[in-house]
């Protein structure tokens, strides 16, 4: 009896190996990309200020004792502008947050923070998107949660919206130590 040419068996080799990635994704998470980052230092940093006088972002600062909230932002960016109010929200509850400028014009980025507010304690200015590769970003808007020694905690791909401040930020700021202010 003859044999099949050993290409008859490609449809095979592509249903199981496809049946596999389907089996390694089961119970996964899909609203949440990976991060190697977690766990570990935030990266070394010492970026420009936005505003004349100001810190910018610094290791210094992310160091600093304190659970905080690093955000990834730009004023060309539209779900930053949906997430915003929630920004506003965590500044009102005494919440850290230093802002990463990225990829944008300093003039455009102080207009966005002058029309809708500004919740950050320090903004870096990462003109180049040089410190948004070291921290991993995917896009923007993404935030971090960084606790007292200066390790990421938990990284939120996309807008902070709909319920994702109370099932996903501040359970995360949580388990990195943070208590919400008495009062």
């Amino acid at each position: 009896m003859k044999r099949p040419p050993l290409w008859a068996a490609i449809p095979l080799v592509l249903v199981l190996a496809f049946g596999v990635l389907a089996w390694t994704m089961l119970g996964r998470d899909k609203d949440t990309l990976p991060s190697v980052l977690i766990d570990r230092p935030s990266p070394d940093m010492d970026l420009p200020p936005l505003e004349e006088g100001g810190a910018g972002l610094t290791t210094a600062m992310l160091q600093a004792d304190g659970v905080k909230l690093v955000n990834v932002w730009a004023s060309w960016c539209g779900p930053c502008r949906v997430e915003h109010p929630e920004l506003m929200r965590l500044e009102e509850m005494g919440v850290t947050i230093l802002g990463l400028n990225y990829k944008d014009k300093p003039a455009n980025a102080k207009g966005f923070l002058t029309e809708l507010g500004d919740p950050y304690e320090s903004v870096g200015v990462d003109e180049r998107g040089r410190a948004g590769i070291e921290w991993g970003v995917y896009g923007v808007p993404e935030t971090f949660v960084v606790d007292g020694d200066g390790r990421i905690a938990f990284k939120h791909v996309g807008p902070i919206q709909n319920d994702d401040l109370e099932t996903k930020i501040l359970p995360a700021m949580r388990a990195a130590g943070w208590s919400e202010p008495e009062g």
